[in-house]
């Protein structure tokens, strides 16, 4: 057992099942081992229980060996689970529940799992530590399964860090139904943002290289220019081709230039994986 999952008995029942609900909300299982809803019921809940990590208490009751307390609470078939606040059953269902379900029930007693790392983002933020808020909403974002409120908050820092290619996938993927103001406002943020980043050095090799195609050597300057100004995914891009066309362009020093880029975004960056990925399988 753990500080947040724990065995009830006569011995502990008024101290965790009462007492702590006044703390946090206590999740009450009935269970028994002959019951084989009870069985596919439980590991959902230890894994909420890990997940919130304290939030609430899971408090297990085998209804065959505590039948008073099972009969106090009146439990009439197994498994039932019930949400305690306050010293009160507050909610609760009977019957195997699916995950999402359950998931449901906890969310209106609960702060989501991942609110402290949104609260944490928001202060490294504050601090000017944009990288470090990224890495934290990026796992929000795919722990949340892209949550909506996640998604804003990532998409904001993305254009900050002018990571605009990234930025435009994630409010792509935002469902129609929620493309609220927020979602307005950070897309003509992303919009006047790319066109303000683009310094004059790379529009004027944009149209250079627009009149030259085939210059290799212009198109890893205008990739070099691109990376200054943050358009990480478009200079990766441009040493994409060149390396198509010439794996050893500059002996090799087009090649280095791309692995420092990659190297430069930091481990687990999507832009940064991508191009790897596309790299070594141009190369090997």
């Amino acid at each position: 057992m753990t500080d947040y999952i724990v065995n009830i008995d006569e011995s502990n029942a008024m101290r965790m099942l009462i007492e702590e609900s006044n703390v946090r909300p206590v999740v009450v299982d009935f269970w028994a081992d002959w019951c084989g809803p009870c069985k596919t019921l439980m590991p959902i809940l230890e894994k909420l229980a890990h997940e919130y990590a304290g939030a609430f208490l899971l408090a297990k009751v085998n209804a065959d060996e505590q039948q008073n307390i099972a009969g106090q609470f009146g439990v009439r078939s197994l498994p039932t689970v019930m949400v305690i606040q306050n010293g009160q059953p507050v909610d609760g269902f009977a019957g195997a529940q699916p995950e999402a379900q359950v998931r449901e029930l906890l969310q209106k007693y609960l702060p989501s799992p991942w609110a402290a790392a949104l609260e944490e983002a928001a202060r490294l933020m504050q601090a000017g530590d944009q990288q470090a808020a990224l890495t934290l909403l990026r796992k929000a974002y795919d722990d949340s399964n892209q949550d909506l409120d996640i998604a804003l908050n990532l998409a904001h820092v993305l254009i900050q860090c002018n990571r605009f290619a990234e930025a435009e996938t994630v409010l792509e993927n935002i469902r129609f139904v929620d493309r609220d103001t927020r979602y307005e406002q950070l897309m003509a943020e992303l919009a006047l943002k790319q066109e303000a980043s683009k310094s004059p050095e790379t529009a004027a090799l944009e149209a250079e290289l627009a009149s030259d195609p085939d210059n290799l050597d212009l198109r890893v300057e205008l990739a070099v220019q691109y990376s200054v100004d943050g358009h990480h995914a478009d200079a990766l891009e441009q040493l994409m081709l060149v390396l198509k066309i010439d794996r050893d362009h500059n002996n090799g020093g087009t090649k280095k230039r791309m692995l420092d880029i990659i190297a430069s975004l930091g481990k687990g960056d999507p832009i940064a994986v991508d191009y790897q990925r596309k790299l070594f399988g141009l190369l090997y």
